[in-house]
């Protein structure tokens, strides 16, 4: 698959590190981080049925952001392990999933319906991405790239939350997961075309 990646994947080595040593000193373990982050992520999606947007995007990225944190502990403190990080995926995947689900809810219940919808086929192209990632990965083909990725959508999220402007990112992140699921699709099928 082409590197379109918009966003990194992770901190820079150096910095990852030096986090990932300080936050592993204080005795607090990545899994307990990742649950830490999708306790956030609830507290967003319940400010955003609230509608109070500003500080839903604040809470939402500064949990979100966790997920960073948490792989570089397991990888600094020497405790990565195939349970934490299948922990961590299912709950990002949860927490996005609450999250745009709030979205869609107060499109509707503002009488968006056209904007509600819009946010469910944002989540479907949420939950695609990631189950091309792992079922490629069930059989052994890499697939961390793509164009619209988790930490993409996490800041047009946060950055549309913040900015009052939900409205206006809602379909640009339905167009862009869904697209980015179905360049994952095409890379999968080549990929095991290539391995029968």
């Amino acid at each position: 698959m082409p590197k379109l990646n918009i966003l990194p994947q992770r901190l820079p080595q150096g910095f990852a590190d030096r986090m990932g040593r300080s936050v592993g000193a204080l005795g607090i373990t990545p899994n307990l981080i990742s649950l830490f982050g999708f306790v956030g992520n609830v507290l967003a999606a319940y400010l955003i049925v609230r509608e109070a947007l500003l500080w839903a995007g604040a809470v939402f990225l500064v949990f979100s952001a966790l997920d960073m944190v948490d792989g570089a502990v397991a990888r600094a403190t020497g405790t990565v392990t195939r349970f934490g990080a299948v922990f961590d995926a299912i709950l990002d995947r949860a927490s996005e999933a609450l999250v745009l689900s709030a979205c869609a809810w107060y499109f509707g219940e503002r009488g968006e319906q056209v904007q509600a919808g819009v946010t469910y086929a944002a989540l479907f192209g949420s939950v695609a991405v990631s189950y091309m990632r792992a079922r490629a990965e069930v059989v052994g083909l890499p697939m961390r790239d793509g164009l619209f990725r988790r930490q993409e959508r996490v800041a047009l999220i946060g950055g549309g939350l913040l900015l009052n402007g939900l409205t206006a990112i809602v379909w640009p992140l339905a167009i862009l997961s869904n697209v980015t699921a179905l360049q994952r699709f095409v890379a999968l099928r080549r990929g095991l075309a290539a391995t029968e």
